[in-house]
């Protein structure tokens, strides 16, 4: 078989397979109770576990597990002020809640190595601004620069918030991403590593903020809080008891889940090691392919092991890139800019705040590009997409 006639390789494959939909078929002639409700409890406890924190509160999507983080950290009393520095190499709704829920953003550039914050950057932005937090994204999975950023906080004591949606599975000095700060995000969206169709989970090791996390993802009331604490709470408010489960103590949302999406969650984890290592394994063939030419830049962190969702590569140029997905395209290959690539060129930004000058966003703007990484690629997949890669000349 000719190369042309090969299957489309797709950026992303579904990780719910034939035998989780013919389990979840069985499941559900069982009647079982399909909203939020026990199995919901224990896929948070399976992946507190897998992960190694203490608490994780499932949402129904990656989206809104940012959206919560915010507004937790936004309520827990424990921000200076309302400045926050946001990546300006990210994803929409990391940024947005920001602006959503009246912080002042302020982006910062991307690193030229790992493409998440610019340790340098923030360090400046911290002198200028004193912000209260900092959200960090480890971008498509590739671990940020942790050793330096967790120096800076040390030294200018912001909170800091991990979105890891894009990064499950991957570690920095041998830790798992997502274990870093106060608060961290996951997503399970189609071709995540994981995924429950949507669906998402906010986690921490503080106990206030998984109250407030959880009251957040509820419309604000405290039913899900331990019996002891949601008592306490209403009485500390003079609440009746016929009105305590209808109360509301905070500005909450309803971004629950399913346990339908939970039973697909508890079936992912059974696998979720397996997925971890052929990413990983995958990423680490794509670097060393495309690491060795001078015409294309690749993220990189010699810190980290690599479980990324896609792998990343700068063009020489523009006109380079469009040549790439051209001929990526032309060989059946899925390809995409790198999300929204400087978010601060995005128009709900600049509708909002001036146009700032980020070098390194823009030029991951302009010139990045995905490539393929799931576990069902093959070696020979792999080297097919960077044989197509490497066979477009830069100028």
């Amino acid at each position: 078989m000719s190369r042309s006639t090969l299957p489309r390789i797709r950026l992303a494959e579904a990780t719910i397979d034939a035998d989780d939909l013919r389990s979840l078929a069985e499941w559900l002639a069982g009647n079982p109770w399909l909203t939020m409700g026990e199995l919901t409890r224990r896929f948070e406890r399976r992946w507190a576990e897998w992960l190694g924190v203490r608490h994780a509160v499932y949402v129904n999507s990656g989206s809104s597990a940012n959206l919560l983080a915010y507004a937790a950290l936004d309520l827990s009393g424990r921000l200076r002020n309302r400045k926050v520095v946001v990546p300006a190499v990210s994803w929409a709704t990391t940024v947005a809640p920001a602006f959503q829920l009246g912080f002042e953003p302020i982006a910062c550039d991307a690193d030229e190595r790992t493409f998440g914050l610019d340790p340098d950057h923030l360090e400046s932005i911290c002198r200028q601004h004193e912000p209260a937090a900092v959200v960090l994204v480890h971008v498509l999975g590739v671990p940020a620069a942790m050793e330096t950023i967790q120096e800076l906080q040390d030294r200018y004591g912001f909170v800091l918030f991990e979105d890891s949606c894009a990064a499950t599975g991957s570690r920095y000095d041998g830790r798992r991403v997502g274990t870093f700060g106060a608060i961290s995000t996951f997503s399970f969206y189609f071709g995540h590593h994981i995924s429950t169709i949507e669906g998402g989970m906010v986690c921490t090791d503080d106990e206030a903020l998984w109250e407030l996390l959880l009251q957040l993802r509820s419309h604000g009331w405290a039913n899900e809080l331990p019996p002891a604490r949601a008592k306490e709470l209403a009485d500390a408010h003079g609440i009746a008891p016929f009105n305590r489960r209808f109360t509301f103590y905070v500005p909450g949302f309803n971004v629950r889940p399913t346990d339908l999406g939970a039973y697909l969650g508890l079936r992912q984890m059974e696998k979720i090691d397996a997925v971890v290592a052929a990413r990983i394994r995958n990423h680490r063939r794509y670097a060393e392919r495309l690491g060795r030419t001078g015409t294309l830049a690749i993220q990189s962190n010699a810190r980290a092991e690599i479980s990324s969702i896609s792998f990343a590569a700068l063009a020489s140029t523009p006109s380079h890139r469009e040549r790439i997905a051209r001929a990526l395209s032309d060989a059946g290959i899925e390809t995409r800019p790198l999300g929204g690539g400087n978010m601060t060129r995005q128009p709900f930004w600049r509708a909002r705040l001036h146009s700032v000058t980020l070098p390194m966003a823009d030029r991951i703007h302009d010139t990045a590009f995905h490539l393929p990484n799931h576990p069902g690629l093959t070696a020979d997949d792999i080297d097919f997409v960077c044989d197509t890669v490497l066979g477009v000349e830069a100028e």
